[in-house]
């Protein structure tokens, strides 16, 4: 369709799409913002550093479990409603009961053993009622996948940036006037709960009970066998954030531990930015495999790669330069934690590449995906355990060793978003790297601004140091770096969101899902 004369051309689908989970997301991100803090401050400054390095290190099982049980469904679930005649609410069902068997088993082990989760302390209270949340976590995500496949990405921001942080913070806080020895782990219980209800009431709505559906365990094992290679990717992604606190675990007391949760959970925050749009992007990229459209796929990855790298640049910047402001909101004993809130901040806007390449090579090099990924969980590990014992020959003190996990970190996500852009430049024979360069003038705005922010006092640099990073960083990058394409993530058409109802994803088997 043509244009007039000095009008854009309208946008497609595929980046209305795009466009409009960005801005809900970004949304999400900002409610989450608001909503995490309370509970890291309650959890600092009423229960300390140790009893949350404790506890820390006990949802990091708990949730690996989770995330295991998935099966990749996570992410998977997309192709499998895709690739169906059958009716969606007995796919999704099917992918429930999936979760389900692995939930219950990962439950099973972990309540028989649960000094999985408390190596180095004492078992008491309510401690084996932890796992109970992997099912409430499996089943959450599952729902969630299936509510994002019909585009509806609001569910996740309530259930996960609404309903999931106020619940753990309300809990905490009240279960602090009961018992500080199971006041983390019941708040923990019920927000998964919470979780879970905010989950399933709109997958209800959207896909309601299935008719005529009996478990086809035939079925149900070739869809979790075909998703091994998206769930083990899935367990890597995840696993590359939380193995530093495995390996500070054995090598540091609960205290450090606590004081590295922290820093790791504010930096986790626009973590959220790149993996937030894997549902939109997804089934948009399947589409456009499907129809042998390379170039529009490295677009679509190139497209999605700048708003997320830009996103993190700037947030990385606002949370970073005023970090022991930040810090010290949870308490004066966080702030020994700023180095590494700062290394896990950048470390997330060099992983913005490798996220984003991902979301497409998980349909075209699946296999060859995953052992990028394994290697990447190897290199981090391996420098994690290197950079403390070297650290700590050194004498250094004992926070700046705590930083080696952050700095491995940080190196290994560097190695992966190189390696895989490449791969996924090769195959679509097209750049997919989101770079510009205009992003460094922007990053050179908001750290002067940031800079004179420092010399405020401590409230004052929180209250306006760090609207004001992300003011002049977001000015700099939308005159210099900004095309017409970018400008379309601010905007909202009522024609765009009626066009989102009628995107169709694939069959995998028609995308060139390769098993490589």
């Amino acid at each position: 369709m043509s244009t007039k004369a000095g009008e854009q051309p309208a946008p497609t689908a595929d980046l209305a799409a795009l466009a409009r989970g960005g801005r809900i997301n970004f949304l999400g991100f900002c409610v989450r913002l608001a909503a995490r803090l309370p509970f890291l401050f309650i959890a600092g400054r009423i229960y300390g550093a140790a009893e949350l390095g404790r506890f820390a290190y006990a949802i990091l099982i708990v949730e690996f479990a989770a995330q295991l049980a998935t099966l990749g469904l996570k992410r998977g679930l997309a192709q499998q409603l895709a690739h169906t005649e059958k009716p969606h609410a007995c796919i999704a069902f099917d992918a429930l009961i999936v979760a389900g068997i692995g939930s219950a088993i990962a439950m099973s082990i972990l309540m028989l053993f649960p000094q999985a989760m408390y190596p180095n302390s004492e078992i008491k209270g309510l401690d084996w009622l932890l796992p109970v949340t992997i099912i409430a976590l499996a089943w959450s995500d599952i729902m969630l996948a299936a509510l994002a496949y019909r585009h509806d990405v609001t569910s996740t921001v309530r259930a996960r940036a609404v309903v999931e942080p106020v619940i753990i913070s309300a809990g905490a806080l009240a279960w602090s006037f009961i018992s500080l020895r199971d006041g983390l782990i019941i708040s923990y219980v019920l927000s998964m709960i919470g979780a879970l209800v905010a989950s399933a009431i709109p997958f209800l709505r959207s896909y309601g009970l299935p008719h005529d559906w009996r478990p086809d365990p035939a079925t149900l094992w070739r869809m979790a066998r075909r998703n091994v290679p998206v769930a083990a990717a899935d367990a890597v992604e995840w696993g590359s954030r939380r193995i530093d606190i495995a390996v500070l675990g054995l090598f540091f007391a609960p205290k450090v531990v606590g004081i590295y949760y922290v820093a790791q959970n504010v930096a986790s925050l626009p973590a959220k930015l790149k993996t937030s749009f894997d549902p939109i992007l997804g089934p948009v990229i399947a589409r456009n495999i499907a129809a042998g459209d390379k170039g529009a796929v490295a677009k679509q990855v190139r497209q999605v790669g700048f708003w997320v790298i830009a996103a993190q640049l700037g947030v990385a910047l606002a949370l970073a330069i005023p970090g022991e402001a930040v810090m010290g909101l949870v308490g004066p004993a966080f702030v020994a934690g700023t180095a590494a809130l700062c290394f896990l901040l950048f470390a997330e806007v060099v992983a913005a590449m490798a996220a984003v390449s991902e979301a497409a090579l998980i349909y075209v090099a699946r296999h060859r995906n995953m052992l990028i990924s394994i290697i990447m969980l190897a290199v981090e590990a391996g420098l994690a355990v290197a950079l403390i014992l070297v650290m700590r020959g050194m004498k250094l003190p004992e926070m700046w060793q705590a930083t080696g996990p952050a700095i491995g970190l940080l190196l290994a996500l560097f190695f992966a978003a190189v390696v895989k852009s490449r791969l996924l430049c090769g195959m679509l024979g097209a750049r997919v790297n989101g770079w510009r360069w205009p992003l460094i003038w922007a990053a050179a705005a908001g750290g002067f601004v940031g800079w004179l922010s420092t010399f405020l006092p401590e409230w004052a640099e929180l209250l306006f140091g760090i609207p004001a990073i992300l003011l002049a960083f977001g000015a700099v990058l939308w005159t210099k770096g900004f095309k017409a394409e970018d400008r379309e993530l601010f905007r909202m058409r009522k024609a765009d969101i009626e066009e989102l109802q009628e995107i169709e994803v694939p069959a995998p088997g028609t995308t060139g899902d390769v098993a490589r």
